[in-house]
This record gives structure tokens, C-alpha cells and sequence, in this order.
């Protein structure tokens, strides 16, 4: 039985390149984050702080300067091409602020695309992407992306990202697209399907008010800071 945390990140560091490296500070320095199997957390940032960058680092969508993420166990940088790809297809889900749905396929499509990255067997990928829609309140399976609302996309976003039932879920600024008032519902749906495909979430805004929704609340400024208050 794999007891490994859903993510572990240790002395990360990334820096987009310039011409003169010597005069570019790292975006991101963190010396330390788990994530453990189920749980969900908030990291909070301001616009620039690197929440996005951190994702990216962490799907292996980047390369890090320095540093060590190791996903359920498995150190993804270590992985190259397509072997990278196919454990992120699996492993991991993603909810992006903009969607990234595909526009001109209809909903159920959008999570079947997903299901080609997963090991569930390909006779039950159209039960399964029916039957998460539904769970999620999607009914209408075959209607096209861009005549649903942003709410109904989001949906579909959310079980395109736990389609794979991955270990570990990534939602970067999954509200922004949403009214305050549909903000900390749509964060509950979130956390819910979450709970139930039985992954960890790791959620990174500059929202406020998503707080509540948390038992578990990180800045990422004080995170890294840390290394700072070490060496004082």
C-alpha cells in the first residue's frame, strides 16, 4: 500500500531565464510543502507570488532550477517525454482559472479526453464521464462548451480534472471566472468531488473569502520566508 503524501516539494527554486541570470531573482524559493493523501489546502499569494509558477512546477508542465516534487511517491522531474505525461494523466487533475475546455466538443467529450491518459479500462470510459457529469450536474452530456454558462463549464472542468481519479488535484484561482456570491459554492463542489474520487486538492488564490472553506489555510510568503528566518 502506497502511504506516500500526495505531494512533497523540497527546496524548490525556479527563475525565468534572461539573458544576464546573474541579474534575475528567483520567482520561486520554497523550501518545503506536503500535501498528505486526501487533504485539501488553500495556499494563498497575492498577483506575481508564484502560486501559478508552483503548479506548474508540480504538474511538470516546468523544470526547476533546483529542488525536489515528488507526487505520490514518484519524483516527476525525474520523468521525461512521455512517460512524464502519462503519470500526469494520471496521477494528477487539473482546474485552470480560464478552463481550458475544448471549445467545439461537447461536455462529455472534454472529460473522455481525459480518460485516454487514465488505466480504467476504455469500455467504461462513457459511463464514467456520464456518470461524473450527472454527479456534478451536468445532464446535458452532448451540449457544446461554448454555449454553456461559465458555471457549467466549470463543472465540466472539475470532472475532466478527477475523471482519472488522480492522487493529487490542482486548482489555480478556480473562482476567478465567478460572482462572489457563486464563489464559495463552487469551491464546496470543488472539495466535494475531490473528497470523493479520493484525491488531494491543492488550491492556490488570492481570494479571501475561499478561506472558510478550509481547515487547512498556507501563505505562500511565509512559506517562503522560511528559509530567510533559518538562516537569520
Amino acid at each position: 500500500m502506497n502511504t506516500a503524501p500526495a505531494l512533497h516539494v523540497s527546496g524548490l527554486k525556479f527563475r525565468y531565464k534572461q539573458r544576464d541570470p546573474g541579474t534575475a531573482s528567483y520567482v520561486l524559493d520554497l523550501p518545503a510543502l506536503t500535501v498528505a493523501a486526501g487533504e485539501h489546502v488553500l495556499l494563498t499569494g497575492g498577483s506575481g507570488t508564484g502560486k501559478s509558477t508552483l503548479l506548474q512546477l508540480v504538474a511538470g508542465l516546468s523544470d526547476p532550477d533546483e529542488g525536489v516534487v515528488e507526487v505520490a511517491g514518484t519524483r516527476i522531474h525525474d520523468l521525461r517525454g512521455a512517460d512524464r505525461d502519462a503519470f500526469r494523466g494520471r496521477t494528477i487533475g487539473m482546474i485552470f482559472q480560464t478552463f481550458n475546455l475544448l471549445h467545439g466538443f461537447s461536455a462529455i467529450e472534454n472529460v473522455l479526453a481525459a480518460l485516454m491518459f487514465s488505466t480504467i479500462h476504455e469500455a467504461e470510459h462513457q459511463t464514467r464521464a456520464t456518470s461524473l457529469l450527472a454527479r456534478l450536474g451536468i445532464t446535458e452530456v452532448n451540449a457544446r462548451i461554448e454555449r454553456m454558462s461559465v458555471g457549467q463549464q466549470q463543472r465540466v472542468a472539475v470532472a475532466r480534472a478527477i475523471a482519472c481519479a488522480p492522487k493529487l488535484v490542482l486548482a489555480d484561482e478556480p473562482t476567478a471566472s465567478l460572482d462572489p456570491e457563486n464563489a464559495s459554492a463552487a469551491m464546496e463542489l470543488i472539495r466535494a468531488a475531490c473528497t470523493d474520487a479520493g484525491a488531494a486538492l491543492l488550491c492556490v488564490s488570492h481570494d479571501p473569502s475561499l478561506i472558510p472553506n478550509f481547515t487547512r489555510v498556507e501563505s505562500l510568503a511565509k512559506l517562503t520566508a522560511a528559509k530567510a528566518e533559518v538562516h537569520s
